[in-house]
C-alpha cells in the first residue's frame, strides 16, 4: 500500500523496482518507495529484512543491481563519483555503532561533519587548533551536551556518544537525516531521549528523517509513516495511525 502518489521530481528519494543482491542473497527485491521532503519515516522489520541495505542505497554507499534509485532528484546510475559526493553531502547518516574516534575530543568528532566542505589543509589544522568552535558548541547545545565540547569522546556514555553523532550530522546541515538503528545499543530511557531529539530536530529544522528501529512503539510515537520490510520486500507502507497490530504481527511472525 502506498501512502501517497508523489511526482518523482518532488520526492527526496524515489526507488523504482529496486533489487540489491549480495552473492545469491537478494537483500532487497523489487522495492518501490517514494519519500517526500519533510517526512518522518520509520523502517521496521525483523533482522535481515533489508532495512540497513535500503538505507545504504538512500545514502549512496551502495548501488542497486536492478531498478532505478533517485536521490534528491538525481539518478544515481547517471552520476559521476564527484556528482555522487555532492549529493551525499546533503544526506547525513547516524549509525548504531556511532562511528566516532574515541581518542579524539568531542569537538573534533563533531567537526567531522564539516569535512566535506573543508580542504585537507584546514581539516589537518583543525586537529591542532579546532575550527568553528561556536558552530560545534551550538550543535552540542541542541542535543543537550554543550559542556562536553572538549572531553575525550571515549569517556562519554553510550547515550552521550549518540548525541555527539547527532551533533556531527547537525553541523553537516544535510537536507535528509538517515538513522540506522540509532537506539539499538541504548537503554530504554536513553533510547526515548534520542528518538525525541531526532524527531524534534527534524521537525524544527525542516529535515526529512528516515530511521530504522526494532522497537515498533517508537515507530508509532515518533514517525508519521511506517514502512514494514520482511525478506527484502515491503509488506506495508502506511501512515502510522493506520498500521494495524495484525500487520505488525505478520511482519514479525516466525515461519514454521
Amino acid at each position: 500500500m502506498r501512502v501517497m502518489d508523489l511526482h518523482m521530481n518532488t520526492a527526496v528519494f524515489n526507488l523504482t523496482h529496486v533489487t540489491k543482491q549480495f552473492g545469491n542473497l537478494a537483500a532487497l527485491h523489487d522495492v518501490t518507495l517514494q519519500i517526500a521532503p519533510g517526512e518522518r519515516v520509520a523502517l521496521v522489520g525483523p533482522s535481515g529484512a533489508g532495512k540497513s541495505t535500503l538505507l545504504s542505497l538512500l545514502n549512496g554507499t551502495q548501488q542497486a543491481d536492478a531498478g532505478q534509485v533517485q536521490l534528491l532528484g538525481q539518478d544515481v546510475a547517471q552520476l559521476s563519483t564527484r556528482q555522487l559526493r555532492a549529493v551525499q553531502k546533503r544526506i547525513g547518516t547516524i549509525y548504531q555503532q556511532f562511528h566516532l574516534v574515541d581518542n579524539l575530543a568531542v569537538i573534533h568528532n563533531v567537526n567531522a561533519g564539516q569535512l566535506g566542505r573543508w580542504s585537507l589543509g584546514r581539516a589537518l589544522l583543525s586537529l591542532l587548533r579546532p575550527s568553528d568552535v561556536t558552530t560545534v558548541y551550538d550543535a552540542l547545545h541542541k542535543v543537550g551536551i554543550p559542556e562536553k565540547l572538549y572531553e575525550r569522546t571515549g569517556q562519554l556514555s553510550g547515550g552521550q556518544q549518540q548525541r555527539v553523532a547527532l551533533a556531527r550530522v547537525l553541523v553537516q546541515n544535510p537536507d535528509v537525516i538517515l538513522a540506522d538503528e540509532p537506539i539499538a545499543s541504548l537503554d530504554p530511557e536513553r533510547a526515548r531521549e534520542i528518538m525525541d531529539l531526532l524527531s524534534q530536530l527534524a521537525q524544527e529544522m525542516g529535515k526529512t528523517l528516515v530511521v530504522s528501529v526494532h522497537a515498533i512503539e517508537f515507530a508509532y510515537s515518533h514517525c508519521e509513516r511506517i514502512v514494514g520490510l520482511r525478506d527484502g520486500r515491503i509488506l506495508f507502507d502506511a501512515p502510522a495511525s493506520q498500521v494495524t497490530p495484525e500487520q505488525v504481527q505478520a511482519l514479525y511472525k516466525i515461519e514454521a
